[in-house]
């Protein structure tokens, strides 16, 4: 594998040097300085400050002789959205934040046995992955600087995953997903994969899963109101802090309304993805009655996706124990529609 290193600093590309050692060959050159990219270069790793109006520029004018790479890490400094979202704007088919490790940076590269990706691959889970990675980091970033949602984007990376899913299973979605995203990224892949998965169980049509993975795409576009202090703790929510979370469905309501190509039917779905036939759910405390069946599939999964995905301070949860819990939340469930998703949980 050949890699092509572009950093701002000289001492970046020293360390990313001594971090690959032997594994790739690997030439360099300074940000704003040479750029002599190899035509045949396989991977671009960019080490650089997104807080720089010069780099920017500089990175965009060296996108297209990275055109050919089927990788583009970029590396940064500030663990944020809206720098996540400028560097997959720039092109990032992968986001890592400093300090990076030998072993972080060889998962994204190289698989692990050390067999290299192929188009298919690419193309594939990993391909949608990215693609949907990129889209929600373009959301949230829209949602921080108050500009318009690319509604149509999102729609597109959906389509693509539940494709994906359709074509190579669940299981195959649930690793890629968890081995190469994290924190509030990770979720949303991971609901949107499991409810066209339940979706497609459930012997769905064509438009109502359209509408599903549509719903679980956007489903929690309201945390992007949320302090990334909070929203990705790398520990147990305080008490104040869960309560500010609980904001999020509300909040992505308030944002989506009125947005030109956002149904009532997935606005209903942002809104109550938390309510449980019970009435003990927020922000609405509705009751099953007032509880579409479009959110009640739309539920499951996103409790099952919560329970099974990796956070810092547990690791994930089998997806048998996952399905476990599911069957004990009596009166909060549609129980034919938890017993429904057993297959899919344990088997696809």
């Amino acid at each position: 594998m050949l890699l092509h290193v572009v950093a701002d600093q000289p001492d970046r590309i020293s360390t990313l040097r001594m971090l690959l050692g032997s594994r790739c060959r690997v030439s360099s050159s300074l940000l704003r300085k040479e750029n002599n990219v190899p035509k045949d270069c396989d991977a671009a790793v960019v080490s650089a400050d997104l807080r720089d109006a010069d780099n920017i520029v500089a990175l965009k004018e060296l996108s297209a002789k990275f055109k050919g790479a089927r990788r583009k890490i970029f590396i940064i400094d500030q663990k944020a959205r809206l720098f996540a979202a400028q560097a997959y704007a720039l092109g990032a088919t992968h986001v890592l934040f400093n300090p990076v490790t030998a072993r972080s940076l060889l998962a994204v590269l190289i698989d692990p046995n050390s067999i290299e990706l192929t188009d298919e691959t690419a193309q594939g889970a990993r391909g949608a992955a990215s693609a949907g990675a990129a889209s929600l980091a373009l959301m949230f970033a829209a949602v921080l600087h108050g500009q318009p949602i690319d509604v149509a984007d999102a729609k597109s990376a959906a389509c693509r995953i539940s494709k994906c899913v359709a074509e190579e299973g669940l299981s195959e979605w649930l690793e890629v997903v968890r081995r190469h995203h994290e924190g509030t990224y990770q979720h949303c892949l991971l609901v949107t994969g499991t409810a066209v998965a339940f979706g497609l169980n459930l012997g769905l049509v064509e438009a109502d899963i359209e509408r599903l993975y549509s719903a679980a795409m956007f489903h929690d576009i309201g945390k992007a109101k949320i302090p990334v202090a909070v929203l990705d703790k790398p520990s147990r929510l305080e008490p104040g802090e869960r309560a500010l979370i609980e904001t999020h469905p509300a909040a992505g309501h308030q944002i989506l309304k009125g947005t030109r190509g956002i149904s009532a039917e997935i606005l209903h779905a942002v809104r109550h993805h938390h309510e449980y036939l019970d009435g003990s759910g927020y922000p609405d405390a509705l009751c099953a009655e007032s509880i579409s069946d479009l959110v009640r599939i739309l539920t499951i999964a996103d409790i099952f996706a919560a329970l099974i995905e990796f956070r810092q301070y547990r690791p994930a949860m089998p997806r048998a124990q996952a399905f476990e819990i599911l069957g004990n939340m009596h009166g909060k469930l549609e129980v034919p529609l938890v017993k429904a998703f057993r297959e899919v949980a344990l088997n696809r």
